[in-house]
Parts: C-alpha cells; sequence; structure tokens
C-alpha cells in the first residue's frame, strides 16, 4: 500500500486534535504555569510532528510527555529561565473539565504547594499522581530509574504533606 506524503501529517494533525486537552494538562503538571505549558507542550509537538513518521503511533503520548520533560530541563537549566517569575495564580478550570479529570477543588489547592517542588520531585509526583502513570511509565517519562521515581516520589510527597499541614490544607494530601 503507498502513503502519500500528506497522510502522515494529517495523522498528527488527528494526533493533536484527540490528545491535546490530554497533553497540555501533562504540561501544566510539568510547568505549573499555565503560559510556559502552553509554550511547552507546542515546543514538544513542533519536535514530534517533524519525527513522526518515524514514532511508534502507540507510543506517541509516552514520546510528547517525555520530551516535554527534556525541554523544561533544558529551560530550567537556561539562564533567561531563572529571571521569569512563576506565579501562583492558577486558572479555574471549566465544570465540564472538572468532571472530565475527575479533578476537585482540593486539587487545585494543591497546585501551588506541587509548583514550590524542586523540578525532579515535581515532574514525579505530577506524572505519577496528576497524570495517574505507573511508576514503570513515570521512569520511562523522566529516563531515569523506577527507584529514581520511588524516591522523588516519596521525597515530594513528604514535602507537600509538611507544606499542606503548615499551611491548613493537611486533610487534601494522604
Amino acid at each position: 500500500m503507498s502513503h502519500s506524503s500528506a497522510e502522515p501529517a494529517v495523522e498528527f494533525a488527528d494526533f493533536v486534535r484527540e490528545r491535546r486537552p490530554a497533553l497540555l494538562r501533562a504540561a501544566y503538571a510539568i510547568a505549573t504555569n499555565p503560559d510556559l505549558a502552553e509554550d511547552l507542550l507546542q515546543t514538544a509537538l513542533a519536535k514530534v510532528g517533524s519525527r513522526w513518521s518515524a514514532i511508534h503511533h502507540g507510543a506517541a503520548d509516552a514520546y510528547v510527555r517525555r520530551t516535554m520533560v527534556n525541554q523544561q530541563a533544558s529551560w530550567y537549566r537556561q539562564k533567561w529561565r531563572r529571571l521569569e517569575v512563576v506565579t501562583s495564580d492558577l486558572p479555574e478550570p471549566t465544570p465540564g473539565e472538572r468532571a472530565r479529570s475527575g479533578q476537585g477543588r482540593g486539587d487545585l489547592q494543591l497546585w501551588p504547594l506541587v509548583a514550590a517542588l524542586p523540578p525532579s520531585q515535581r515532574s514525579a509526583v505530577a506524572l505519577r499522581y496528576f497524570e495517574d502513570l505507573s511508576e514503570a511509565e513515570t521512569a520511562r517519562v523522566l529516563g531515569c530509574s523506577i527507584g529514581a521515581v520511588k524516591s522523588n516520589t516519596s521525597r515530594g510527597l513528604a514535602t507537600l504533606r509538611r507544606r499542606a499541614a503548615e499551611t491548613g490544607y493537611a486533610d487534601l494530601v494522604g
């Protein structure tokens, strides 16, 4: 069967149309800032789009997430990135978005605490608990061992519990 040059572009456009909301949530979980999340997702999609024909489409979500994690780490290391001010003001999702994601008001109250975690802990916690990835999937996305995921998740959750108790949100972190 022959493939026209338009088919990969159409497949990629369909992928983006279908998966963008979930991938944007993942970008937000990684970047913790709505504007940076948009930039992060767009940058990752541009990179993935240029390699679409070489990507196993069953692993496309993981490939995009991994690209976002790598890009976020790269931005974090860049000098200009350190000059930006990240705000803890969070966009209020629409009731439909909350219903589709299963997230309640408590999740939004935790975002400032999650945003304050070191990047490796924030990524591990976000991917494990906000994106509901397994330890193995999280390790693949982050490019580290399952032990590193467990360690970063454990440290991140301990910090979240401590900070939640200090700010009156202890009932939100189990």
